[in-house]
Formats: structure tokens, sequence, C-alpha cells
């Protein structure tokens, strides 16, 4: 065989065409295997997100030194009366990123501006930022330090950008009000200013695992900024959330920190609209396609689970006085877990400093519990395996109770499972764990305890061949 490539490859016209003969050989197997699953594919910083599973927003604001309860209606649009109440004298931006590590999450994300129109970063493009303060003597910079906490405990950073509504320059839901020339130039203004100070943002610092324009970002076509190519141009392997010309992942259809199952991460539109503003088939139903997703949507964008630390008889996203009894418990947290991480999504929990400029010290406690509960949970199964194919068989060293089923698609090669049964092998023959519908990312399944030697899952439905990237009992 040797003898004959080397003569054959002497000849090098008849090489040339063998070399193209594998090459399309290649490709055409290729469009087979595109064609075989039809089906949208994530990029790679989908992927991260993904895999990220559990990230913080940190909220600061202005108000959360007033003293005041927080009406959001209200600071919509009432400036702030004085700017200099922000003076947190123990402020560290260390202490809040490893309360976050330490606790398991992955990302971090920070509100750099939010509704006073206050932008926590040193700004050339607009004065109402952290130059204007006496704290710091004008100097200071929050979006550096949380960057620069990020990267020393090894989170993804992120930053959250306020655009939809600006107490300080008169700013309801993206517009200026008015329809006269007064309106058009403020409103040019406006655009100019968030445009550059989204360069700041995204030229200034470095790399941002994810961008979140609160509640959207209308564009040019809106008569809105035109965020999008600034984003594009400084931070293309970034995830970008959202405007109405792109959606890299979609809001969950509620601030619960839950999604119902099954919850698919392809989605019919291209982007999700702002919330209440989305159109007519996004937001009926209270949002149901949001939550739902759709197995048969063009587009890869997996949905978002959120909810504040504080939300336990409250909704708090900002530090309040005399709150503490808000905290989510820790079973509830864990439910939250279950049915957002296990229903293939991220979980984002809102943490908030203190006017002392901390994580408060029970929200820091609350958060270790859970993580530590997490790990307790997932860290050690009874057995783990992988594969392709429709039928994988999970064996078990010996006969033992499980309680606990974790399923995980290789979704690099997108959403493949579309309907399998869970089984487990008792000493009568094989019983009936779970039917279900999406794996994803990540599936949980939790149920009475019961004696198996093995557990198996069959695909009934697939695009493709299912690709089993981990397939665990507890």
């Amino acid at each position: 065989m040797k003898e004959i490539k080397n003569i054959i490859c002497k000849n090098i016209p008849i090489c040339k065409y063998l070399n193209a003969l594998t090459l399309l050989i290649g490709i055409t197997w290729n469009v087979k295997a595109q064609n075989e699953s039809n089906i949208p594919i994530p990029t790679q910083v989908q992927i991260q997100w993904q895999n990220a599973q559990l990230a913080a927003l940190v909220s600061i604001d202005l108000h959360v030194f007033d003293g005041k309860f927080y009406v959001q209606n209200e600071a919509r649009i009432t400036p702030v009366e004085d700017y200099n109440i922000f003076n947190p004298q123990k402020y560290d931006t260390d202490q809040w990123i490893k309360s976050i590590k330490d606790s398991g999450f992955r990302i971090a994300i920070l509100t750099v501006s939010h509704e006073t129109g206050f932008f926590f970063h040193q700004s050339n493009a607009t004065p109402y930022s952290m130059k204007a303060l006496k704290w710091q003597d004008g100097k200071g910079d929050i979006l550096r330090d949380f960057k620069t906490s990020c990267e020393k405990y090894g989170i993804l950073p992120g930053v959250y950008i306020g655009t939809r509504w600006n107490a300080f320059y008169g700013i309801h839901d993206f517009k200026v009000n008015g329809s006269n020339t007064f309106a058009e130039n403020r409103q040019k203004h406006y655009n100019t200013m968030i445009e550059n100070i989204t360069k700041e943002i995204f030229s200034n610092y470095g790399d941002w695992a994810i961008v979140w324009f609160d509640g959207g970002a209308h564009g040019p076509d809106q008569g809105g900024p035109d965020v999008l190519s600034v984003f594009e141009k400084y931070q293309p392997n970034c995830l970008f959330y959202h405007n109405l010309q792109r959606a890299d992942m979609r809001w969950g259809g509620s601030e619960s920190g839950t999604v119902p199952y099954p919850c698919w991460g392809t989605f019919p539109y291209v982007s999700t609209g702002a919330g209440e503003t989305a159109k007519k088939e996004i937001s009926e139903n209270n949002f149901q396609l949001l939550k739902t997703g759709d197995p048969i949507g063009k587009y890869y964008m997996p949905a978002l689970s959120d909810a504040p630390l504080r939300g336990n008889g409250g909704h708090d996203w900002f530090w309040e006085p005399n709150r503490e009894h808000l905290i989510f418990p820790l079973d509830k947290l864990v439910e939250m877990y279950y049915n957002s991480v296990g229903h293939n999504t991220s979980l984002i929990l809102g943490v908030t400093p203190g006017p002392d400029g901390l994580l408060p010290e029970p929200d820091v406690k609350r958060l270790k519990e859970f993580g530590d509960e997490i790990k307790r949970r997932f860290s050690n199964p009874i057995a783990s395996t992988s594969g392709a194919g429709k039928k994988i068989i999970l064996k078990l060293s010996q006969i033992q109770k499980v309680n606990q089923v974790v399923l995980m698609e290789d979704i690099s090669k997108g959403e493949r499972v579309r309907e399998f049964v869970l089984e487990g092998k008792t000493k009568k023959g094989w019983q009936l764990i779970f039917k279900g519908s999406c794996i994803g990312h990540k599936f949980i399944h939790r149920f009475e305890a019961l004696e198996f030697s093995a557990v198996r899952l069959n695909v009934t439905e697939s695009k493709g061949e299912p690709d089993i990237l981990n397939f665990s009992a507890f």
C-alpha cells in the first residue's frame, strides 16, 4: 500500500485530484451531519454562560445610601437630591467577589448604572459619574475595582448598563418626553452620550463575559443609541443581552429564579423585546414563550432565571434598612436551583452591598450555605457515564438507593433529545422513573429513593444522534 501511495503521489495532478476528492467527501459528510440534526448550535460564549450555572448580580445605586425605602416608579422619575450621599466607609470589592466565589458562583455582574442615571465608573462622556463625587476625591472607579477583584478570584466579569430609565436626564422608557425640537435635540444628545459611555466600558476595562442592558437597549431604528455596533467592535467574545436586533439569551419570564419544565434553549425570534413591550406572541399568557422556549425555534437563546436574594416576602434588588428577614431560606434557594439550573437555565441571584460598602454578613452567610449544600448534593455521584446513541445504561457497583439523576447533553452539537425515558433496574426488573422531553445543558430529576443496580436512558425521539455529556445517579 505504501509503495502504491508513493507511485500515485509522484503524479502531482492525480495526487491533487485525490486530495480534492477527500476534501469533497469530508464536506459532504459534514453537510449530511448538519442536515441530519438541522438545529441551532450555541456559540462558545453561550456554552460558557450555561456552564457557569450560577451568576450574581451585584446591585448598587445612589438610593442605597438615602435611608429610605426604594420605590421603583418614583426612582425612575425623581432625580436624587444629593449624589454625595454616596460615601461607603468600608468599601471592599474583594469582599463582594470572594463571598460570591466561596459560594460556588462563577460569574458576577455589576450594575454600573441603574435608574438614577448615575454611572459608577470614571467617565468622560457624562458628568454624572464617579468624577463628581467627594468620595475618594472624585477618583474612584467601582467598575475598575470590581473587574480587578473578579480577575483576582477567577470570576467571569459582567456589566449591567441601564439606558432605559435615567431620572437625572429625564429619560423614561428609552425616550425624552415630547415631540418638539427641544426633545429631539435632547434625545440625540442622550443617544450620543450612551454610545460614548458604552465605548468607554467596552474599550477601557478589558474583556467582559456578559453585557446586560437593563430592559433591553433600543437601537437607532427605534430612536435609541447604537450600542450594538459599539459592542460588536470592542467585545466580540462577549454575551450580548439584549436589544431588538440581537439577544444571546432570554429572560425566563419571571423574577422568581425558576422556569417550568420543559425549558428549551431555542427560540423562534432573533430577539425578545423589553419585558412588557415585547411583541404579543412573546408577552401573551404571562410570557409563556419566554418561560418554555420553542423546541423548533431557529435561534439558540437559552433562558436565564433571576431573583433577588432578598426576595422571600419582598423583592429587594437593592439594599434597604432592616430587611434581612427577606433573605431566602436555604431550602427555598435549593428548590430554586432545581427549577433553574436543573431545568436548562442559569440562575442569577441578586446581591447588594449595604451603605458601608460591604455585602451584609447575613447575606454572605446564606450564600455560602447555599453553595455548600449544592456542592454536598452533587459533588459525589454514585456513578457517572457518557456516550452517544439512543440507549445508555449506567451500571452501579451494587444495588443501592438512588433519588436523583442528572442528565447533560453535549450542547455544542445542539439540543438533540426531544423525548426520553429514564428507568431503574430493580430486583423485579426495569421500573419507570420519568418520561421527559428537554435535557439541554442540564436536567435534574428528583424522586423518592429506590434501590437500583442500574439506571437506563432511552431516547425515544431526537434530531440526529443524541450525545450525552453526563449521565449521573445520586
